[in-house]
């Protein structure tokens, strides 16, 4: 990377204040586990049976409030320090560790940063070499001089960054950059809110970004990583919905490692949840399971719209998520992992890339009203990968080049 963002000692301080907020929120949340198993263990609850007993009294039940109440008077204490700190100091340099360690701490509970107000919490936002980019003429001309007319955007997965597209020494986006002559630029944005939320906003900062651009778009690319590929098809469908141009100007859309149809290991944690909540003794214990992040709910099955949640989060044991079918008149490309080596004859059941099932990555589903009509041809799975080797390896970049080769003369739609 060429060059590294700079942080003020106040952006520390925000950090400091962040992380005190998140260190008191799990301090009582745990301390309400705790107590509420207490209360069931005390009172003999049957297995199953009353699962909100009331709350303790006497010695215990003043420990448990002293406790209470001390977290909240040291957070106070805490958070209003940090907070004068952050308007006194200023100048200090960022590190790759804190940005890769905020953008999981988002992924996991970056719903809970945004309702709280946390300063941690990522706003979403386009970059370059990790600095986020004013969508304005001017701005813009002056981080992308000469302005290309061919611009390809990445859109990270969970838990990751923009700054994650660089990895073993190669990134995708500068390599089309230097090969195929193509302009990147890097979403950043909260993985922890819902998909839906994020598509909205993602359609919002494309349409202005096309219109803000410096010069003529000739080529419009999306490359989604993991997560990423469906706040694109989120962007796309609600971009549409609101009349915006973006997804009209759009001529390919390339996935990698894409949930289209979710995540066994999302789906498994939600039964944990369920089996956990069969008798009062564990039943507290699905509080932390409840604790994840929305967008990680919404991968268990991979919703993109708010229909999907509204009023049934942590409930929608099935998949009854409504279909969104792919943006119209726009290439579609699918590319999916295996850890396994080839299995030559293609007859064995083919493993995930850890992470992500081969079939859900290529759009395939049991009920074809559910499948993406995806053109075998532009479907390709790559062996003895893992989902995050994606994104540093060559023979996938030769795949997506010779791809967005084919059409190198096409012209926009317009």
């Amino acid at each position: 990377m060429s060059s590294r963002p700079r942080r003020s000692v106040s952006g520390h301080f925000a950090d400091a204040r962040g992380v005190s907020r998140l260190a008191v929120a799990a301090v009582t949340g745990v301390t309400d586990i705790v107590e509420n198993m207490h209360g069931h263990i005390v009172r003999l609850s049957p297995i199953v049976g009353q699962r909100h007993p009331a709350p303790l009294g006497g010695i215990p039940g003043l420990v448990y409030r002293s406790i209470h109440g001390v977290t909240r008077t040291v957070g106070f204490g805490l958070d209003t320090a940090f907070a004068l700190g952050t308007r006194r100091h200023e100048d200090a340099q960022s590190s790759l560790g804190r940005d890769a360690l905020l953008a999981v701490l988002n992924g996991v509970v970056g719903d809970h940063l945004v309702a709280t107000d946390n300063p941690l919490a990522i706003s979403m936002c386009f970059r370059k070499d990790g600095q986020p980019l004013t969508l304005n003429r001017r701005a813009l001309a002056a981080a992308f001089a000469p302005a290309g007319r061919r611009l390809v955007v990445l859109m990270h997965g969970l838990c990751r960054n923009d700054l994650g597209w660089h990895r073993d020494g190669h990134d995708h986006g500068s390599s089309l950059a230097r090969d195929l002559g193509y302009t990147p630029v890097y979403l950043h944005y909260n993985s922890g809110r819902h998909i839906s939320t994020n598509g909205r906003e993602c359609s919002r900062l494309m349409e202005r970004l096309l219109q803000e651009w410096p010069g003529p778009v000739e080529e419009l690319v999306v490359v989604g990583h993991s997560m990423g590929g469906l706040v694109a098809r989120s962007a796309c469908h609600y971009g549409r919905r609101a009349g915006h141009q973006w997804p009209r100007r759009m001529n390919k859309l390339i996935f990698l490692g894409t949930p289209h149809h979710g995540s066994p290991l999302e789906r498994a944690g939600h039964w944990a949840d369920i089996l956990l909540g069969l008798s009062p003794y564990t039943a507290p214990l699905t509080k932390l399971g409840a604790s994840r992040s929305a967008g990680v709910t919404d991968l268990r099955y991979g919703s993109l719209l708010d229909e999907d949640w509204k009023g049934r989060r942590g409930e929608y044991v099935h998949d009854s998520r409504r279909f969104v079918p792919l943006p119209p008149r726009v290439k579609c490309y699918a590319i999916a992992a295996s850890k396994r080596p080839d299995p030559g004859d293609g007859r064995k059941r083919l493993s995930g890339d850890g992470l992500v099932p081969v079939t859900s990555a290529l759009g395939q589903h049991h009920e074809e009203a559910l499948a993406l009509p995806i053109p075998k041809a532009r479907k390709c799975v790559f062996y003895g990968l893992k989902h995050l080797d994606l994104l540093g390896s060559r023979e996938v970049y030769d795949q997506i080049r010779l791809w967005l080769e084919e059409g190198e003369n096409s012209p926009a739609i317009p």
